[in-house]
């Protein structure tokens, strides 16, 4: 038990020095990308640490099973060069039973930084979103989720004009959205291509003078550049009395600058959410009529970060607990990295076949870890059992 504690607090150990030295270089690395980006902004150099700072916790984050792998190996090398190994065998305990605390203490640790860390980073992307909006002057297009409904954002460019399409008579024109405005969107549902709004809502926001129009339709069409309602009710806000001025449209059609694309893409990349939040989220975006097969997919993903993280240790064990012999370290270091990368190509790989359907997203999720730790294992008992 003892041995085992020990063990466990090394890598550990190894795991906060090599963390905190790669958190430094990215900070830098993000710092300098920042200031190309941002250097005409006159945010100065604080508000461009902040953006970095908010930046890069999430690639920090991402590479947390290599980190594991590199604190792995570095213990077990300098386990190996000062004869620590050779002691544990010695004293009759295997390799494979020493290596058991490592693993399970890069499983734990894994499993806390999913429960911690990952809603940390799902709240710094957020703000490093909003941040980076505020500062381009660009946030104008919004997608969230209701209660039941979607909900959408868009601006309104100025001396783009809504034209009402009629049967069998000429366009009409509305002067919502002249001065160049908001466009306000709820609908119950959407097609899974984004491209179809059921049972939409459509208000439109002009400046100095708030709501201006209502629209209520039956779907609305998203076509190049414009929103195509039908069965459309239109109410004019400003007039004394909105319900005495509405009239019915067969055909609307409005201005937009969304596309099918930005509308998915609004929804927010699945790492910036919650873990906590995401089967709810799934749950809402499936029955607005989406596809949540990315968030189904990065869920399993999450499930199997601390499984992965120890996978990465035992990967280490496999190529670091042999003795080493002058010039073997550099090979032994290479060879274990090389494979930690191979790792992390098949399970990025995986996470694309899960997401476009090729395979369920629990096996693109576990099917990797499983892979690595059963190869790993097979070399390490080669090792220990000759």
């Amino acid at each position: 038990m003892i041995l085992h504690l020990y063990l466990a607090r090394r890598w550990v150990r190894q795991f906060l020095i090599v963390g905190g030295a790669f958190l430094a270089i990215l900070f830098l690395i993000d710092l300098v990308e920042q200031i190309r980006r941002f250097g005409g902004a006159g945010i100065g150099l604080r508000g461009t640490a902040g953006v970095a700072a908010l930046n890069v916790a999430g690639s920090f984050y991402g590479i947390l099973p290599l980190i594991a792998l590199l604190a792995g190996l570095s213990l077990f090398l300098s386990m190996s060069r000062s004869s620590e190994m050779a002691a544990v065998r010695a004293s009759g305990r295997s390799g494979l039973r020493a290596l058991s605390a490592p693993v399970i203490a890069a499983t734990l640790v894994g499993a806390a930084c999913v429960a911690i860390l990952n809603p940390i980073v799902a709240g710094t992307s957020k703000r490093y979103d909003a941040a980076v909006a505020r500062i381009d002057r660009q946030g104008q297009q919004t997608v969230s989720l209701g209660e039941g409904a979607v909900w959408l954002r868009q601006g309104l460019p100025a001396g783009q004009v809504p034209g009402t399409l009629q049967a069998g008579a000429a366009a009409a024109q509305t002067d919502a959205g002249s001065e160049g405005g908001q466009i306000v969107i709820r609908a119950t549902r959407a097609s899974p291509d984004a491209t179809t709004l059921y049972d939409p809502t459509f208000i439109v926001f002009t400046p100095g003078a708030g709501p201006t129009m209502r629209f209520e339709a039956q779907s609305a069409q998203l076509e190049p550049g414009a929103w195509l309602l039908r069965g459309v009710k239109e109410w004019p806000l400003a007039a004394d009395n909105p319900e005495v001025a509405a009239r019915d449209l067969p055909m609307l059609r409005l201005p937009t600058e969304l596309t099918a694309a930005r509308i998915r893409d609004g929804f927010g990349a699945p790492d910036a959410i919650p873990v906590w939040q995401l089967p709810g989220f799934i749950r809402g975006l499936e029955s607005a009529g989406f596809s949540a097969m990315r968030h189904r997919v990065w869920l399993q993903m999450e499930l199997a970060r601390p499984f992965l993280m120890g996978a990465m240790v035992l990967i280490a064990a496999a190529f670091a607990m042999r003795p080493t012999r002058g010039r073997r370290i550099a090979a032994m270091v290479l060879g274990g990295f090389g494979a930690g990368l191979a790792l992390f190509f098949l399970r990025n790989l995986a996470q694309v076949l899960g997401e476009t359907g090729q395979v369920p997203p629990v096996m693109a999720a576990f099917a990797p870890v499983a892979v690595a730790v059963m190869l790993a294992l097979a070399l390490l008992l080669k090792l220990e059992e000759g």
